[in-house]
């Protein structure tokens, strides 16, 4: 992964890149869980990053073959007694940071305050860049629990979302006119955590009613609103993969899909940013629902990770 430069902006840099992804035909958010649970990219704290950090710091592990989730600065290392190695380069991270600027109306007008988000990087380093960090930056893979009570609790998970589920026929899809999900029965799917991956994706777009999170659901196939919830869909059901330990490469979409994201994404370099912004929005509401936990949430929400604090 390439550190921004002078002449690209962040956005640039990772749209960039996961154009360059999906011309070769790979969707950059499908990632190989097989037999362990799975992590977002952690800060040195260890909290989870969000939003578009997740899916580019995942690249950046894949690419430079990387084990651990962990990610901080160069300082932050310093202050575990660690060294990042000599020669190695880090990869960026994004936030967006708030000024507040003065604006003049009319003459009779008083000045008024107006809030600008200018979006920055920062440089992070995988905890196997970094020499001297404690063992627990390098956990050990989690083995799945036993399949009775993975299943219990993923049963519960789902259960616990309102949702109205219909299972009928051989499509998976969400009707926003019915606000209903329609799924295939279980038993058409490879195994069980393919039904259950196909209904994270269906949830997820679920959960842009207008009576939740209102996002654009009237888009026609091939239209760019189209496109964009769909890759709402596809983020928020890796990140709902990675949090519940489900497979990612349940969606078989054909070169019309990958076509229409990149025709959006060469439109827009801040589209990526915008669709994982949503896409965090998305799985958080069902993480918190199928968690039994408050779904009140701040409009600012809407932004997700792109407020994330320099000091990840």
């Amino acid at each position: 992964m390439q550190r921004s430069t002078s002449r690209s902006s962040p956005a640039e840099t990772i749209t960039a890149a996961i154009i360059e992804r999906l011309e070769a035909g790979t969707r950059p958010w499908v990632q190989p869980w097989t037999g362990t649970s799975v992590s977002r990219p952690l800060r040195a704290c260890g909290t989870p990053y969000q939003g578009i950090n997740v899916l580019w710091l995942w690249m950046a592990a894949e690419a430079a073959g990387h084990s651990s989730p962990f990610w901080m600065t160069y300082r932050q290392s310093q202050l575990l007694g660690a060294q990042v190695r000599k020669g190695e380069r880090g990869t960026i991270a994004i936030f967006y940071r708030a000024y507040q600027a003065e604006e003049s109306g009319d003459s009779d007008e008083a000045e008024c305050a107006r809030i600008r988000r200018v979006l920055k990087s920062f440089t992070v380093f995988n905890a196997c860049q970094i020499d001297g960090l404690p063992e627990k930056f390098f956990p050990e893979p989690r083995p799945l629990p036993p399949p009775s009570e993975r299943d219990s609790a993923l049963d519960s998970f789902f259960a616990a979302i309102p949702a109205r589920i219909r299972h009928w026929g051989a499509e998976a899809f969400y009707s926003p006119t019915l606000d209903q999900v329609t799924m295939p029965e279980p038993g058409l799917f490879r195994d069980l955590d393919h039904y259950r991956a196909t209904l994270a994706h269906e949830l997820s777009h679920w959960t842009g009613h207008e009576s939740r999170l209102a996002r654009q659901l009237a888009g026609r196939f091939g239209s760019e609103a189209y496109a964009m919830e769909e890759l709402v869909a596809e983020l928020s059901s890796a990140i709902l993969g990675a949090e519940l330990g489900l497979p990612v490469d349940h969606l078989d979409h054909h070169a019309s899909y990958l076509a229409s994201w990149l025709k959006v994404l060469k439109a827009d370099s801040r589209a990526i940013l915008t669709a994982a912004a949503k896409a965090e929005e998305a799985a958080s509401l069902l993480l918190r629902l199928g968690r039994g936990e408050s779904v009140e949430t701040d409009a600012e929400q809407a932004t997700a990770d792109q407020a994330e604090p320099i000091a990840a």
